[in-house]
């Protein structure tokens, strides 16, 4: 997907689903579009996941309460000149603050509970994490919807009930997601109806009066803003937590489990990444460049382990070459997860990211740094080198080390088994050293502590080093173990951040009744629908007509009975007899305009007075592209390789080239050049 040119500059400051989560059926009403067949997870039903997802939703409740009082009684201390009652709200202050501490840490705690979104799978695997959805408040679009189509449309707003239903539902589904491809593509389905929504009631310079109430991930701290690029990035944001689940539970016992884990991670940092580049100043921490930086890195490290846990089950020999392999992949991963380490110890992170996660992080470091160690001495004493295999062996043991081993030359070490079983021990030490600072560091940590099969594998693979470490010890080793070098990581699968691709989930406007964006949109003005009479004579109705939805008329003969009765160049039809025929092509306005009529024909128009560049640009590129407005079933994201980013950037910004010819007079219209060449006369 291309990516947008420009970024989102203005944005004021103003979970689980475990496999048997039960997912139920959206109904949705009738109308003259599909509806969304989507579903959502039943918010009654208590896996798991559900079940802490709940108290996720009650923890943010309460801290959001708790700052409101805080809040309040800051303002009243401020304020008060009296003594005793400063005295009473300091302490009331003290009390607050110290509930709030206590929800932060509940919350953290909750953050922190990795296992229940890890696979049910038997084998023993590092976890890994994910992240828990952000929560957000119901929303009511009915009166602010209503009160728009009234006032800008010209339409009674109850007319668009069921519509405004169906949005409504969409939105609630969204909010409990099922943790598999369907709720990736609820979620999705949602962020692409919010490409409509924009388009149809939120102008460029006024608020459409609804509030976007979503709470932070990780903190629980609630942001409210009117802006629709905030709900935007939260269900973005969102689509990427629910990729770190879909990863997180795969079994990587298998490789086909691991690869739909490294799928899944590079997803999530697409997402992210997606956002970081579209969003400034956002109101949330989690969704902050610094935030979304350390998540990117987070996701791409934990890629990079699958791929070492691959390159380990695929790896059925036990050739030097293969253990070097093995070694420089662990010392890979250990890089990977050092940078996440630094970047979670910013300044603005320190106090942010759940001491778990630092800690998970640095433990793995550590751990993979040992594994690599030991793989090293595993590759030096455990393989005999044969002739043949020297001249490979060689050259991969020259670009193993950063720097070569003190005082010996590689081919020395090579071909003398004493140097190499030397070189092994001084690895395993290193390994041994890496292995117990994993286990400290884990000790340090209470949530960890709790997670059982991350003991387990800390524990048995420093076992397995002490072993082969006193396999190798002689009695008559009076020499000092010399020092291990460095090992040069090294991978042979680069992570990828693979960007949301939203052309995978076709939605249709559900407001689309309206009329085509083209023209029917909140950017549009027009003047009120004018009701036209008119008598056909001899020289027929007086009137040129061109293109399709909606078919404009494109000149009037002087003195011809359009004319007279106040048809203007410039305006649109939009209803014939009382039907609307907003949608309608050229030929359906034709036939029922020659339809025979002793009282004649009655025309419903709109001039459309100015319209904002932008829009107007993006719906003829969509037409010239596809065609499908005229059919009433525009689709968002058509076909392979179209950019998604033109349909769904947040910006407002004027691009240059317009594609919008000014017409005849004071009126603005489209060029229909690519919908219909040819005008006709009736």
């Amino acid at each position: 997907m291309d990516e947008p040119a420009t970024r989102e500059l203005e944005m004021s400051l103003s979970d689980g689903a475990s496999d048997d989560d039960v997912s139920v059926p959206l109904p949705r009403e009738g109308g003259s579009h599909s509806g969304s067949i989507r579903k959502g997870c039943d918010p009654f039903a208590q896996t798991q996941r559900s079940k802490l997802q709940h108290r996720r939703a009650r923890i943010n409740q309460q801290i959001n309460k708790e700052m409101r009082m805080r809040a309040g009684a800051e303002n009243l201390f401020r304020a008060t000149t009296n003594n005793k009652v400063k005295e009473t709200v300091a302490l009331e202050l003290s009390f607050v603050n110290s509930n709030l501490q206590l929800l932060k840490e509940e919350l953290e705690e909750l953050n922190s509970n990795m296992e229940v979104y890890q696979t049910d799978s038997e084998a023993v695997n590092v976890p890994l994490i994910p992240l828990g959805l952000k929560e957000t408040k119901e929303v009511d679009f009915t009166v602010p919807i209503q009160d728009f189509i009234c006032e800008h449309y010209g339409e009674d707003g109850s007319v668009y009930d069921k519509e405004i239903k169906e949005l409504m539902e969409l939105r609630q589904a969204m909010r409990t997601p099922s943790r598999n491809q369907a709720g990736l593509e609820l979620l999705m389905e949602y962020y692409n109806q919010l490409y409509y929504l924009d388009q149809r009631f939120f102008p460029p310079h006024r608020n459409l009066g609804v509030h976007f109430h979503w709470y932070d991930s990780l903190t629980g701290v609630p942001s409210c803003q009117r802006a629709l690029a905030f709900e935007k990035g939260s269900v973005l944001f969102n689509i990427g937590a629910l990729y770190t689940q879909i990863g997180a539970r795969q079994d990587r016992s298998a490789a086909a489990g691991i690869d739909r884990a490294i799928d899944a991670f590079q997803r999530a940092a697409g997402a992210f990444n997606y956002l970081k580049e579209n969003f400034s100043n956002a109101p949330s921490l989690d969704m902050s460049g610094p935030s979304l930086c350390m998540l990117v890195r987070l996701m791409v490290a934990q890629v990079q382990e699958c791929v070492f846990e691959r390159v380990t089950l695929t790896t059925q020999d036990t050739h030097f070459t293969s253990q070097l392999r093995l070694a420089q992949e662990a010392a890979r991963v250990s890089d990977v997860y050092l940078l996440v380490q630094q970047t979670m110890t910013q300044p603005l992170m320190k106090d942010y990211v759940p001491f778990s996660w630092a800690s998970m992080v640095q433990v793995k470091s550590e751990h993979f740094r040992a594994l690599s160690h030991y793989y090293a001495a595993a590759a030096l004493c455990d393989h005999t080198l044969s002739a043949e295999g020297d001249e490979e062996s060689e050259k991969a043991f020259v670009h193993f080390y950063v720097s070569p081993p003190t005082g010996l030359t590689l081919s020395q070490v090579l071909q003398d088994p004493d140097k190499r079983r030397k070189l092994g021990k001084a690895h395993l030490r290193r390994a041994v050293i890496r292995h117990e600072e994993a286990m400290r560091v884990h000790g340090l940590c209470k949530i960890l502590r709790k997670m059982d099969i991350l003991q387990d594998v800390l524990s048995l693979t420093h076992k397995r080093s002490l072993d082969k470490y006193s396999e190798l010890d002689r009695e008559d080793d009076f020499d000092e173990t010399a020092e291990a070098p460095e090992i040069q990581s090294q991978t042979h699968q680069k992570p990828d951040i693979t960007p949301p691709n939203f052309s995978t989930v076709q939605v249709t406007d559900i407001f689309q009744r309206l009329g085509p964006l083209s023209v029917f949109c909140a950017r549009a003005r027009w003047g009120p629908v004018r009701v036209i009479s008119l008598q056909r004579r001899e020289g027929g109705l007086g009137l040129t007509l061109r293109g399709d939805s909606p078919v404009l008329v494109a000149g009037v003969v002087p003195g011809g009975c359009a004319a007279e009765a106040g048809l203007r160049e410039g305006d649109y039809i939009v209803a014939v007899d009382g039907q609307d025929c907003k949608w309608a092509k050229h030929g359906e306005v034709v036939h029922m305009l020659k339809s025979p009529s002793d009282m004649g024909v009655e025309l419903s128009v709109i001039t459309l007075h100015s319209h904002d560049t932008q829009v107007e640009r993006r719906t003829i590129m969509v037409s010239n592209s596809s065609n499908k407005e005229n059919t009433g079933q525009h689709l968002v994201g058509g076909a392979k390789g179209q950019s998604s980013a033109s349909l769904l950037s947040w910006n407002r910004r004027r691009r240059e080239g317009s594609g919008i010819t000014k017409r005849l007079g004071s009126t603005f219209s489209l060029s229909f050049g690519s919908i219909r060449g040819a005008e006709a006369m009736y």
